[in-house]
């Protein structure tokens, strides 16, 4: 059995629900730690038991925020030291967060090998804490440690597990936009980012030549409390818009957009390169690793996006790119191109390799 720690977040979940069905396929069985958020998630992930573990971020540096924050990490700890005790896996694996501190502190403990998974192309700090003691690495994107060479030995660039939805979808060959055709434009905010799409996006969406708005073909997520607004504004443009919070299909809208504007989690940059589709990305400024940046930075250097800071976001910025891509279709199939070359559909697997290795140590 291996015993995955993920927190409740889609950034953490999806890689570690990719991995549990890789190793599913090798009739390996796979058990859940996760936060109360996770715990939420329960069911739904493909594990035969989820067990929920007390954890806690840094919220604050007060010393009563921080004794508090280690009280909680020291319990979920003792959790984590029983449920190993009881459940006896054959490897521990982290996939970056807090929530991941207690199982794998618990695993070295009782001499458990592990494995962390970093999704970003800048360690979280989690991870960092983890690193050194960690049996194995696996990175979403290479060049993690080149300045740490003692890290480096033990890292392997696996890519970030993708769900099957977006390996369906990554089948589908982009669609290069015919000069006076549908222009097809995918936007999403993630859950800390909707607000700023829903601000520039519509307003950029107006500024665009009237030739290039009759084209368009929209499918924005917005927070709740932006929708209203948002159609409004399509509406009054006659735009062809479908707006809503969340979109179970996403995969399938990406592969069918000529191009997608969004925030830059590991995630998305992941399913962006598996897919292989333009993109101009827009990375949360306020992350303290910056990670966000850094994951964009590893898809423009390719070709295959646009990163732009936040502060140049723009409506007048982003209509100007979106009428130079509309414009360019040979550029556009270029940038699929080099996104495309960026994907690990096979990372899953490749993950799931190195896990059995650890645990068959």
């Amino acid at each position: 059995m291996i015993l995955l720690a993920a927190g409740g977040t889609g950034g953490h979940l999806f890689p570690a629900e990719a991995l549990a069905a890789a190793l599913a396929r090798r009739g390996i069985a796979v058990e859940l730690a996760t936060d109360e958020r996770g715990g939420r998630y329960g069911k739904k992930f493909p594990a035969r038991a989820a067990h929920v573990v007390a954890s806690e971020t840094v919220r604050g540096t007060s010393p009563l925020a921080l004794a508090r924050t280690l009280a909680t990490l020291g319990l979920g700890t003792m959790q984590s030291f029983r449920l190993i005790g009881q459940t006896k896996p054959a490897a521990v694996v982290g996939f970056g967060g807090y929530p991941t501190l207690p199982p794998l502190i618990a695993a070295r403990l009782r001499k458990i090998p592990t494995v962390i998974h970093e999704q970003n192309a800048v360690m979280g700090r989690a991870n960092r804490l983890l690193a050194r003691r960690a049996t194995a690495i696996a990175t979403g994107f290479a060049g993690l440690f080149a300045a740490d060479a003692s890290l480096a030995a033990k890292a392997t660039r696996t890519g970030n597990p993708i769900r099957a939805a977006v390996i369906a979808a990554a089948a589908s060959p982009y669609p290069a936009p015919q000069p006076d055709g549908l222009f097809r434009l995918v936007v999403s905010g993630g859950s800390q980012g909707a607000r700023i799409m829903s601000d520039v996006v519509p307003a950029a969406v107006e500024r665009l030549d009237l030739a290039l708005r009759a084209r368009l073909l929209i499918a924005q997520q917005a927070r709740e409390e932006d929708l209203a607004r948002v159609r409004e504004t399509y509406a009054r443009l006659n735009i062809a818009a479908e707006v809503a919070t969340f979109f179970p299909d996403l995969p399938e809208r990406i592969a069918s957009a000529h191009l997608v504007v969004a925030r830059a989690g590991a995630g998305t940059v992941a399913e962006l390169a598996a897919i292989g589709r333009p993109a101009i990305l827009v990375p949360l400024p306020h992350a303290l690793d910056q990670d966000q940046f850094a994951n964009a930075g590893t898809l423009e250097a390719a070709g295959g996006a646009i990163r732009l800071r936040q502060e140049a976001f723009t409506p007048e910025r982003l209509a100007a790119e979106i009428t130079s891509l509309a414009g360019a279709p040979q550029r556009l199939l270029a940038m699929a191109a080099a996104a495309r070359a960026e994907g690990a559909l096979d990372a899953a697997d490749r993950l799931a390799d190195l896990v059995m290795k650890v645990a068959q140590s």
